[in-house]
């Protein structure tokens, strides 16, 4: 990529990127989320099992706005479609967070049916995808630039 072109964002405040300021609170609760499922598989303490179902509401509700910033970004500016990482982040992402959503519907349920099997299940796959979509945000931007000042 020239220096010279700077492959700006479209959604920030003040010059900064809404995306990487809102991402990491889904990628904590969903993590979270999952060693809460894990305590409760190991114990059968309803606790856990709450923590769990709040945790990936809180989870869902800021990757839906960290996705609307992400998504506004990547309609934008047809430079930030242009980097390779972009659609396999996006397509990432937007995996992860429908399995979010549907492991939040399953947490509704009473405890033992919400976490075992499947909302561990979920809750695994979820985790599993976050390192990926991760590293290609990383590479977004620190190997393309975008978002980043000149």
């Amino acid at each position: 990529m020239r220096e010279d072109v700077r492959v700006r964002t479209t959604a920030e405040i003040a010059g900064h990127p809404i995306h990487p300021m809102l991402v990491p609170i889904p990628i904590a609760c969903f993590i979270g989320a999952l060693l809460t499922d894990i305590a409760y598989v190991a114990s059968a303490e309803i606790m856990w099992a709450d923590f769990s179902a709040w945790l990936l509401l809180v989870g869902v509700v800021f990757g839906v706005l960290a996705a609307i910033a992400g998504l506004t970004d990547f309609l934008g500016n047809r430079l930030v479609r242009a980097q390779a990482p972009a659609w396999p982040h996006l397509i990432g992402n937007v995996l992860a967070l429908v399995l979010a959503t549907v492991n939040t519907l399953v947490h509704a349920r009473d405890a033992w049916t919400s976490v075992w099997p499947t909302g561990l299940i979920l809750s695994v796959i979820t985790v599993l995808i976050l390192p990926v979509t991760g590293w290609l945000g990383w590479a977004m931007v620190y190997r393309h630039g975008v978002g980043v000042a000149r």
